[in-house]
């Protein structure tokens, strides 16, 4: 079976694609070796934004000069937009993708200020632009997570069988943002809201297309995995102090395992954002499952 082509020709993405996808190695495990390959260029393209952000956080921390005339976060702000801009203006990332970081920097952005303010992490370095207790580049962080889903689900064709009702996707959703703030006050739902996932998507699995043939894997594992991804990085990130967690305050630490299944519930929320945003979910239909 042919690939779908690249429903973003433009981008320099489609045309390097496109000849590694026409490259005939020889059948066997030489030809599993190429996919194998192929499917980790892909992953570290859809990554670019956020691999790019994770080598400025941690090149600052090493390298930026302690007297330099620019605070090191207002650097990471200033930084974080060049990349932005360089990859619109190089045609590494479509206009589409753009909007989709934009949403997720306004609402990484609103999340940010209450948990400051709440002290669940903090931001220990001084800077002139940011909001409150918050710089402005930590909205890049959640919009690099943004991005990964917007770019991973068009270069891998994504489609889904055995989806649920999106209404009631959409409305637990809203639940688990809900309750990131509201458990300050109220009591945690996090464990009914993970079995209210499980239970919506048990059955749901997620197509994919590496190369010719089609592949799949049940989505709450793919959600783990990206999550699982995030807390590497998000230690990547503590360790060049762009945050800090309360526990870290007086030496580095690696990030409690505990802070996957917050991980994983964001990664839910950012998987029904970029759908809301981007386009409609494609779907199989389930006797193809």
């Amino acid at each position: 079976m042919s690939q779908p082509p690249d429903r973003t020709e433009h981008t320099r993405f489609a045309a390097v694609r496109a000849r590694l996808e026409a490259y005939e190695p020889r059948p066997g495990w030489q030809a599993w070796v190429f996919e194998f390959l192929l499917f980790g260029f892909k992953q570290g393209w859809a990554c670019l934004f956020g691999g790019l952000m994770l080598a400025l956080l941690l090149g600052t921390h090493l390298f930026y000069p302690l007297d330099a005339p620019v605070a090191r976060y207002d650097f990471l702000t200033l930084g974080a937009l060049a990349i932005q801009a360089g990859m619109l203006a190089f045609r590494l990332e479509t206009l589409e993708e753009a909007k989709v970081i934009l949403a997720f920097h306004l609402v990484g952005t609103v999340m940010e200020l209450f948990k400051t303010h709440f002290g669940s992490w903090l931001y220990p370095e001084p800077s002139l632009l940011r909001i409150g207790g918050v710089p402005l580049f930590s909205g890049f962080m959640y919009a690099a997570v943004g991005s990964y889903l917007a770019r991973v689900s068009r270069i891998f064709d994504f489609r889904f069988s055995h989806y649920p009702n999106p209404l009631l996707a959409g409305f637990l959703a809203v639940a688990i943002y809900v309750n990131f703030f509201a458990h300050h006050w109220l009591p945690d739902l996090r464990l009914a809201l993970f079995a209210a996932l499980g239970l919506l998507f048990l059955r749901t699995r997620v197509w994919f297309r590496v190369w010719r043939e089609d592949r799949w894997m049940p989505l709450l594992l793919g959600w783990l995995l990206v999550a699982l991804f995030i807390w590497f990085a998000e230690n990547i990130g503590t360790y060049s102090r762009a945050w800090l967690y309360p526990s870290q305050r007086l030496g580095w630490a690696m990030v409690s395992p505990a802070k996957l299944g917050a991980w994983y519930l964001l990664m839910y929320i950012s998987f029904i954002l970029v759908a809301a945003v981007r386009q409609p979910l494609s779907y199989v239909r389930p006797e193809k499952a």
